[in-house]
Order: structure tokens, then C-alpha cells, then sequence
């Protein structure tokens, strides 16, 4: 069994290295504020909609979604009850900022487009998200 997930993986890798060869990457990482989303906005102008419906990149946007106990920044006792509900709206959040990229992007007739939501620090989620891909 653990073979079989082993061959899983690398058939796994081997996808994404055929993926990676085939377009470019181009990674936007995104937040909630307005100068992210006027970034994506740029690359979507400059690097999508003049080559449609033939993009030369695959578009993969990225928002890092801080920590709970980062977002609150305190610990020791409370901390516990506080964490739940900021917890849940770190996730809303996210999942506002994913949907409105997804409607900049298919505003655009951009619809080829993954997303990640990947929890941690953004300098060290963007970095490993590039790593990655």
C-alpha cells in the first residue's frame, strides 16, 4: 500500500513537471486589500487579456491565511475562547478574497485559474507556493 501511494506522488509530480513545462507560472499573492486585488487586475491586463483565449502563463493566485493565534497576536488565558471565532473568520476571509479574484479573473474571460489558500506567514507561503510551481 504504501508503494502504491509512493507511485501515486511521483505520477503526481511527474503531472505538474509536464504542467510546468508546458506554460510558465505566473503567481499572484493575494489579500484582502485593494492594492492586492490592483495587482491582479494589472497582470491579468498586461499578461492575459491581450493573448486570449492562448494565455502564455498558468495563473495561480495565492492567499496566505494568517494563523489564528498570529491575527490575535496574545496568548495565555482567553486566548482559547478568543481563537475559535477568529479562527472562522480568517476562513471567511479567505474565501471572500478567493471569490473575488475568481470574478476580477472571469471579468476578464480569465476562467483557466487555480487558487490556494494556504495558512501562514504570507513572506513564507508566497515563497514556498514559487517554490513549488
Amino acid at each position: 500500500r504504501e508503494r502504491e501511494r509512493e507511485r501515486e506522488r511521483e505520477r503526481e509530480r511527474e503531472r505538474e513537471r509536464e504542467m510546468a513545462e508546458v506554460k510558465p507560472v505566473m503567481l499572484v499573492g493575494l489579500d484582502e486589500s485593494e492594492e492586492s486585488f490592483y495587482a491582479l487586475q494589472w497582470t491579468l491586463d498586461r499578461f492575459f487579456v491581450p493573448y486570449a483565449p492562448n494565455y502564455p502563463f498558468r495563473l495561480i493566485l495565492v492567499h496566505a491565511k494568517p494563523t489564528p493565534s498570529a491575527a490575535i497576536g496574545m496568548a495565555g488565558p482567553g486566548a482559547i475562547e478568543v481563537i475559535s471565532y477568529v479562527q472562522a473568520d480568517l476562513k471567511r476571509i479567505a474565501a471572500m478574497v478567493i471569490e473575488k479574484a475568481k470574478k476580477l479573473c472571469i471579468s476578464k474571460s480569465v476562467n483557466d485559474v487555480n487558487t490556494e489558500v494556504i495558512e501562514g506567514d504570507a513572506r513564507s507561503v508566497l515563497c514556498e507556493a514559487v517554490d513549488k510551481h
